[in-house]
């Protein structure tokens, strides 16, 4: 396989470089996840062992290593990128960017200048709606899609909506939060229905694909946390049943636990974290907005879930990127 390029000093050996794929800003998505995650739990138990801030900068470094990668991707073997832009199911992966930008802003209140943040969080929000727009023009100006190709991963430029608001609002962004949140709303339920009639009448997904059904957890938690943003901090019937209806679709994937443990690791279990991360989050705002046994006693066992999920993402990426089992030609 030869590069488009003669090659230089680059941060993946010739030949791998144009394979970098989009996905691997999911892991930023994850891991700044469990950051908020960590950082909601320190502030509710008042943990004096600051664990956020580590995680944050962790986060922080992945994300520009992540960015700086695949802008030489972009600079070296810009046809490949434009592919994976064509691609049914990658094309969804691009709003990953400015999303783990606007994860990074909510993991970084209290420890970054506001002047930082509002930067971050413009540009995050900018390249949401930029996104947003044209997956969604490709989708109805298209002659290639089918409705196989239709995955959860078609969620994640909608997420990118409704995540705009938890950022947005301490910021002070009040009427932009209500706007990106109406259309993530919206779409929201319109895709699950696409995707409910793929799942129930069509042929199952590709193995490789199934971590991406955790996803379907991601934009009722993540609407829920939104929500009691939107509302000052108040909890109502809404809220409650967005936060609901994520708790059901949690449990609903964990009843299939035997059809996730059959698959091999690759990359894409990465899907697994960042809605693991947002469920766990919503549930640590129901513990304090509600308290109870029940929220008291699932908080800490999501936490360490998500905690253990991660280091055991976190090695085996390491592991194929050793083996060379990363950064590969699609088969």
């Amino acid at each position: 396989m030869e590069p488009d390029m003669e090659p230089t000093q680059s941060p993946l050996p010739a030949g791998r470089l144009e394979h970098f794929p989009i996905s691997f800003f999911s892991i930023v998505m994850g891991l700044a996840g469990l950051t908020i995650a960590f950082k909601k739990v320190e502030h509710l138990w008042h943990w004096s062992l600051p664990v956020s801030p580590v995680l944050f900068y962790l986060s922080a470094a992945i994300y520009l290593a992540v960015g700086a990668t695949y802008l030489v991707k972009l600079a070296r073997h810009r046809s490949h990128v434009v592919a994976e832009f064509n691609h049914p199911v990658r094309l969804s992966f691009f709003p990953t960017i400015p999303i783990g930008l606007l994860l990074l802003v909510v993991a970084a209140e209290g420890l970054l200048p506001r002047a930082a943040l509002l930067t971050m969080w413009a540009l995050g929000t900018a390249a949401q709606l930029l996104l947003a727009l044209s997956i969604l023009s490709a989708w109805m100006h298209h002659e290639k899609f089918q409705i196989q190709h239709s995955n959860p991963a078609w969620f994640i430029p909608i997420v990118g909506n409704i995540l705009v608001p938890v950022s947005g609002i301490p910021l002070g962004f009040i009427e932009i939060s209500w706007f990106f949140f109406s259309v993530g709303f919206l779409f929201w339920i319109v895709m699950l229905a696409i995707l409910m009639n793929r799942f129930f009448f069509h042929s199952p997904m590709a193995s490789k694909l199934l971590p991406t059904l955790f996803i379907l957890i991601a934009p009722p938690a993540v609407g829920f946390i939104a929500w009691t943003r939107l509302h000052k901090g108040a909890l109502d019937d809404t809220g409650r049943m967005l936060y609901y209806v994520a708790l059901f679709t949690t449990l609903l994937l964990f009843f299939q636990i035997r059809q996730f443990m059959k698959v091999e690791f690759a990359l894409p279990w990465w899907a697994y974290s960042f809605p693991t991360a947002s469920i766990t989050i919503a549930s640590t705002l129901m513990l304090e907005k509600v308290g109870g046994t029940f929220f008291a006693v699932l908080t800490p066992l999501l936490l360490v879930f998500l905690s253990v999920m991660v280091l055991v993402l976190v090695i085996g990426t390491l592991r194929a990127m050793a083996q060379r089992g990363i950064c590969l030609p699609e088969a």
